[in-house]
């Protein structure tokens, strides 16, 4: 099932890419900054439609390419980020030569991986004092109205494993360094539903479940007189993780 829910997006990518946070461009750059400073070619890995895709691109000199499982999901992203080149691939199965990118980053996507194969196979691909960057956008459920959200769409993958600790990075890479960054992004209603509708736990679900859950978050919207082109600001912390190859 987990196999599954890693790889149901590209039936929603649509949602996926209006219902989607982006990432803030400050912890993109930090990632990045222990990158080695004679080259900058960055592997997006897990790119989904390319949130993440199109911040990497705004860093100063970086090459990037986008790798992920699902081929839909790439199709979203050579229309959102023309011109950055994709490959179909894993963080376990990378189609990229031997020490041939400087930094491989993973945005909301560690936790679909095995921590030992993909750190393995992600050193391959890293050369030697290259990067591996880790970030997640995850709604701040310190905010009453954003708890029951949650518990009505219940927790993702990622948050459950980011509330029992910090990820798992093995060797080559070195200990992890992290930062987190607390901001808020205006939503309206049909983009919370579109958020929804692209997670991994409805996409796969039941059509009673998916039902019961757009019956109850339309009775907390409607609580929150959220209608129409009205917006609420859905507060998030970002984390971000780094860790330099051997």
């Amino acid at each position: 099932m987990a196999e599954d829910m890693a790889t149901s997006f590209g039936a929603q990518a649509g949602d996926y890419e209006a219902g989607r946070p982006e990432y803030p461009f400050d912890a993109v750059a930090w990632m990045l900054e222990r990158m080695p400073a004679d080259s900058r070619r960055v592997a997006d890995v897990g790119a989904g439609t390319g949130k993440l895709t199109r911040v990497l691109t705004q860093a100063p000199d970086a090459e990037v390419v986008a790798v992920d499982p699902d081929p839909e999901m790439l199709a979203a992203l050579r229309g959102a980020v023309p011109g950055v080149p994709t490959f179909v691939g894993s963080a376990e199965r990378l189609p990229l030569p031997d020490a041939s990118v400087d930094a491989v980053v993973l945005g909301q996507a560690w936790h679909w991986v095995d921590p030992v194969a993909g750190s393995t196979e992600i050193g391959r691909a890293v050369r030697s004092g290259g990067v591996l960057g880790l970030i997640w956008n995850i709604r701040d459920d310190r905010v009453e109205w954003v708890r029951r959200l949650t518990e009505v769409m219940h927790g993702s993958h990622a948050e459950i494993m980011l509330a029992e600790g910090d990820p798992v990075v093995t060797a080559p890479f070195g200990p992890l360094d992290q930062e987190r960054w607390e901001w808020v992004r205006p939503v309206t209603r049909d983009v919370l539903h579109r958020m929804a509708a692209s997670r991994s736990y409805i996409i796969t679900a039941a059509d009673e479940e998916k039902a019961r859950i757009r019956r109850e978050l339309d009775a907390l919207f409607d609580e929150l007189d959220l209608h129409g082109d009205a917006t609420i600001d859905l507060p998030y912390v970002t984390r971000a993780y780094r860790a330099v190859r051997d």
